[in-house]
């Protein structure tokens, strides 16, 4: 007998497959029935790369060995799904399977993995294609009554696999390009470029631009505190003939420019009467839509400060784990069109629990959930929809996860609540030929507001967001009681935080033009599902830093930038390339541009990236550079900085910019050239690429006519010899195995006792311990208390993933590591130990008050003994 083999993209997919069809039994990661034998991918279980006579490893990247352009690529199995492909590739070979189904996602990436799935394991059966945009029972059997034909996805499917080999294409020559030029002077400078990635740091740079060449300027507003009838409210002055100047953004109606003309305001108005203008009308307010991805990041960051990488793996452990949401890698706002009886499904599950009882159960008595464009659309929908609760009610969530749970549920019941109803009051009071606008809002309906604990405002009370004005009587004039001036100055625009780089990168589409804004408009750059990962990538390459929540953009971001636009390739910077891709893609999808043509462009590309960079010969790229406050230390003339270098106008003192694959910021050449040395600096790479730590310093060379940048890895010379002096010096602690004081020396902490003569102890810690720098804070805590805080940046030398750890003295004054799991282990052991103790002095309290019970029971039971023969 014959079977069909349905390959869905996610385990979670082929259940609901499962379920829909029925008859199924499950033999381990697959499913089978007398028809089918149904089995998921885990997302992609295969990435491309070129082919072995075409790599390079790291070490040797070079212009000698660019570009890289394979006629054809190889498929890698990624290590980590590997035994999920071995198992599909079983399947296949099935000699019972002459059919496949392609149940993957209904779109250019789902297309993507089964593809390579099939090319891979050499599927040889005829191939049909499920579309689904709902995963409801009753859609899902539909799908299956209408599976189209694999010619029909063949478009699709090119544009799919274009889309994969040209991000590599553009990723590979361009990083190696322009790492092969930044390592023209020795080392290994890794410069990371991609079409997405860069153009994502291109917005950040150009906002730190501006931000560093703001000028701010001073501007005044004038407010007036005006007595009626009812009480006193407040009006801010407004400029009666103000026009919108396009050449000046900061020019606003309430800006007065010069302190004179709003003291004259001051004059003219205090004291006089006014005449009372006002009108108010109904407004009301729809709820948000419901989350995508991204708008669940953006969310999240604001609301919690949850990074877009710790929201996804929240989001991702909530339908995986504990299956209270559904799929969260979309970028979709909206419901199927056949969700309604799912929707209202849910509702009921939420009634059972407390915290949306009344909400879930409101919306149902009412009626709410009913065909709604703005909820339910299927054009709306590519390959998954919405982010919403499912019908499962959560079980022992963390606190991240319980707060991002919220955030969905929440959302999810106040898109089917009405909008929330307002009356809104402008008022404008003349004085002396100068206006002054007050506004009031007041609630009328909270609506869907009342999910976030908005109510109805008290009588006579202001709730939040509400700004009651009081009332003034028709024709009735009010005092000028007060007028006063606010200083003001203008700001420059804030830096990005990850909640709003995601929006910028979800609405790049808008900086690009005409039909690139239209292929981009539901795009932005990146996906829902890797935009995370491309900020993520931006911090681990240090493009970016993260202070707080602001994203900053590093000394090398800035270089990259330089780079690209003076070698003529700034098209990587900037969001056009994106949409022309997606142009040219959606064209292919329709047929109307060929694969091979396509690809064709992407060479020519990476072919253009690669020869501007082979063929710059000048000494310095053009860009915007600094000029140091700090003089040479040879010649005492001004230094200025390159593209490559920090040299001196007046002699031919120079240092590299990028020593040890490591860009120096402004700041710290001005501390080096001050102090002669800086450091320890972390971000140093071996010609090999691996992460090292030292001092820099600025020494004489060999003649002594120049100087030269020389690293300092070990001990001072000084302490060698014995002869280091700490006076002056302020001690971090106490050695823990002599008592003498700790200093900081060279790249160590170590004991005064160990450079003595004789040398008495022999503690020595580093200030550096894989790549996490142990300021002397930490090493006072570490001396004092025993433990440091928990540190979070230690990175494995042998997995090269990041850990986080406390250090910990342990006996004889040994550093070591200690983990978060041990600390909660200690605390819970010690909770338990004195939980013990109190249950064991419970227990003898216990003891001890029925021992007096019952010796008191047998005393008077002797009393009433003796009492009883005296009575007898």
């Amino acid at each position: 007998m014959t079977k069909t083999l349905i390959i869905a993209e996610k385990p979670s997919v082929a259940n609901d497959i499962a379920k829909s069809l029925g008859g199924f039994t499950k033999q381990g990661d697959y499913f089978e029935s007398d028809q089918y034998v149904l089995t998921s991918a885990v997302g992609h279980l295969l990435e491309i790369r070129a082919p072995e006579e075409y790599e390079v490893k790291r070490g040797k990247w070079s212009f000698a060995n660019l570009p890289v352009i394979p006629p054809s690529f190889a498929l890698e199995p990624i290590a980590k799904t590997e035994p999920r492909l071995k198992m599909l590739s079983r399947l296949i070979r099935r000699k019972d399977i002459t059919a496949i189904v392609n149940a993957c996602d209904a779109g250019r990436e789902g297309e993507l993995i089964f593809r390579l799935i099939a090319q891979y394991t050499k599927a040889k059966q005829p191939i049909k294609r499920l579309w689904l945009q709902s995963m409801t029972p009753a859609a899902i059997r539909d799908g299956f009554k209408r599976l189209r034909d694999d010619e029909e996805m063949l478009p699709l499917a090119r544009a799919a696999r274009s889309r994969s080999e040209a991000d590599w294409l553009i990723g590979i020559n361009g990083t190696r390009a322009m790492t092969a030029f930044n390592s023209k002077e020795g080392g290994f400078f890794l410069t990371t470029v991609g079409r997405v990635q860069t153009p994502t740091l291109s917005i950040v740079v150009q906002r730190e631009e501006k931000i560093k060449s703001f000028v701010s300027r001073d501007y005044w507003e004038v407010r007036a505190e005006f007595v009626c009838a009812k009480g006193v409210y407040e009006g801010r002055w407004l400029d009666s003939h103000f026009k919108k100047d396009g050449a000046d953004p900061e020019k606003r109606p309430e800006r007065l420019w010069s302190r004179a003309a709003a003291e004259s305001i001051v004059t003219a108005c205090l004291g006089k009467d006014g005449k009372v203008t006002e009108e108010s009308k109904p407004t009301t307010s729809l709820s948000p839509a419901l989350f995508d991805l991204t708008s669940l990041q953006r969310e999240a960051n604001a609301r919690f400060g949850f990074s877009a990488k710790n929201t996804l793996s929240l989001a991702q452990a909530l339908y995986e784990k504990h299956k209270v949401l559904t799929y969260p890698r979309t970028d979709s706002r909206h419901l199927p069109e056949d969700y309604l009886q799912t929707s209202m499904q849910t509702l009921e599950s939420l009634k059972e629990n407390a915290n949306y009882q009344t909400f879930a159960s409101q919306i149902l008595e009412s009626r709410w959930v009913r065909p709604n464009k703005r909820i339910f659309d299927n054009k709306k929908i590519s390959d998954h929809f919405a982010i919403i609760p499912t019908t499962q009610l959560p079980k022992n969530l963390s606190e991240p996860e319980q707060k991002l749970y919220d955030l969905v549920t929440r959302r999810f019941m106040a898109v089917f609540f009405p909008a929330a109803e307002f009356l809104v009051t402008t008022r404008f009071t003349e004085v002396a030929g100068h206006r002054f606008k007050s506004e009031g809002r007041v609630m009328t309906s909270p609506g869907w507001l009342a999910i976030y604990g908005k109510e109805m405002p008290a009588a006579g009370k202001n709730a939040d967001n509400d700004r009651l004005l009081v009332p003034v009587s028709p024709g009735e004039t009010v005092l000028t009681d007060k007028v006063l001036i606010d200083d003001m100055a203008t700001k420059p625009p804030a830096r990005y935080t990850e909640a709003t780089l995601l929006s910028a990168m979800e609405g790049a589409g808008k900086l690009v033009e005409d039909e690139l804004r239209e292929a981009m408009k539901d795009k932005g750059l990146g996906t829902p599902a890797t935009r995370a990962a491309i900020i993520e990538g931006l911090l681990s390459e240090k493009y970016l830093l993260r202070e707080g929540r602001e994203l900053i953009p590093t000394p090398k971001a800035f270089q990259l930038m330089t780079l690209l636009k003076g070698l003529g390739v700034k098209e990587l910077t900037l969001p056009e390339l994106t949409g022309e891709w997606e142009f040219k893609l959606s064209q292919m999808e329709k047929g109307q541009i060929s694969r091979e043509e396509f690809m064709q462009q992407i060479a020519r590309m990476a072919q253009v990236i690669v020869k501007r960079a082979k063929e710059y010969d000048e000494d310095t790229i053009p860009g915007d550079y600094a000029i140091l406050q700090t003089p040479c230390p040879k010649c005492g003339g001004e230094v200025r900085e390159n593209y490559r270098r920090f040299a001196c106008t007046q002699c031919d003192f120079s240092i590299s910019k990028t020593p040890g694959s490591r860009q120096f910021s402004i700041p710290e050449v001005e501390e080096l050239l001050g102090n002669g040395q800086i450091g320890p600096l972390q971000g140093f790479r071996s010609k090999m690429g691996r992460p090292f730590a030292a001092i820099l310093k600025i020494v004489p060379d060999a003649d002594k006519d120049n100087f030269k940048l020389e690293f300092d890895f070990g001990q001072p010379q000084e302490e060698e010899a014995g002869t280091a002096d700490f006076s002056g010096k302020i001690p971090v602690g106490n050695c823990p195995k002599c008592a003498g004081k700790i200093y900081e020396s060279g790249l160590s902490y170590i004991c005064e006792n160990t450079v003595a003569q004789p040398k008495s102890c022999d503690f020595r810690s580093g200030r550096i311990i894989l790549q996490q720098e142990i300021v002397p804070e930490q090493m006072a805590k570490l001396l004092n208390d025993g433990q440091t805080d928990l540190l979070t940046g230690f990175v494995s030398q042998r997995t090269h993933r990041p850990f986080k750890a406390y250090l910990a003295l342990g006996k004889e004054g040994k550093v070591s590591f200690k983990f978060e799991e041990t600390a909660v282990k200690a605390s819970s052991a010690k909770k338990k130990a004195t939980t013990a103790s109190k249950t064991k002095s419970s227990a003898k309290a216990a003891d001890t008050a029925r021992e007096k019970t019952a010796v008191k029971k047998t005393a008077a039971r002797k009393t009433s003994a003796r009492k009883a023969k005296t009575e007898e």
